[in-house]
């Protein structure tokens, strides 16, 4: 019972500091290209959209279905506090992922596989699902919510299990099992949305693409090292350290 409560305490220092780093990336890079394409909106041909503000290419991806009479938080200080909110969830939510993982094979043991966890997190909730579903502005289009979270979740989960074939197993046929998981979902294909019409220029949608992948870079690097780092404070030695899977 000790091990999960310090994995949960591991998780919530670790999801702490990435969130806050996510947060702070967010208000200088990705939040202005959110809001000067909110001034697009009205031109919309349609109510429906998907507006990414955390993590695009995973969980932590904001989408839902545009409606008048829906709730959200108002601008100013209410709108930076949900964003600030969810960001910390994200980040514990992921970190628990990340321990998870890292733990079933043994434990990080330093600041560098910290690091290389980090990146394979990267790839798998931001790199492998942003090349069918790169994040989406307000006011464009987009394809059926439900159907878009069952290819973003898929390929997730082919990618993580192709990655973990490929780094954990000697085998050369898992190997290539693994590069074909990785590759199936693009080969499958993403839902896309019946009409490509927007305002937004392709511009500002380019340069918003660019910017949440480089906030998402930086979040789980800084995730995956502060696991590392904070790992011997509150988990044994990963010579010594049960296998929680």
């Amino acid at each position: 019972m000790a091990v999960f409560r310090n994995v949960l305490f591991l998780a919530v220092a670790a999801g702490i500091i990435s969130g806050v780093v996510m947060t702070a990336l967010q208000a200088v890079f990705t939040v202005p290209l959110i809001l000067q394409a909110e001034t697009y909106e009205g031109a919309a041909p349609a109510h429906n959209h998907y507006a990414a503000v955390t993590d695009e290419s995973s969980a932590a991806q904001a989408a839902h279905e545009h409606d008048e009479d829906a709730w959200a938080p108002a601008d100013g200080t209410e709108r930076a506090l949900f964003n600030v909110l969810a960001n910390l969830v994200t980040g514990i939510g992921f970190a628990l992922v990340l321990i998870a993982g890292s733990e079933a094979v043994g434990g990080i043991s330093g600041w560098r596989p910290g690091l290389v966890w980090g990146l394979a997190g990267f790839g798998i909730f931001t790199l492998a699902p942003g090349l069918g579903l790169p994040p989406e502005l307000p006011a464009m289009p987009a394809a059926d919510l439900v159907s878009r979270q069952f290819w973003w979740i898929g390929t997730a989960v082919a990618t993580a299990a192709g990655l973990g074939l490929i780094a954990f197993r000697r085998e050369a046929w898992l190997s290539v099992l693994g590069l074909a998981l990785i590759v199936a979902p693009h080969l499958i294909g993403a839902p896309q949305p019946a009409s490509y019409e927007t305002p937004v220029p392709e511009s500002l949608h380019h340069s918003f693409v660019v910017a949440v992948t480089m906030t998402n870079l930086v979040f789980w690097v800084v995730l995956g090292a502060a696991v590392a780092m904070l790992r011997g404070r509150f988990m044994p030695s990963p010579a010594a350290q049960p296998r929680l899977a």
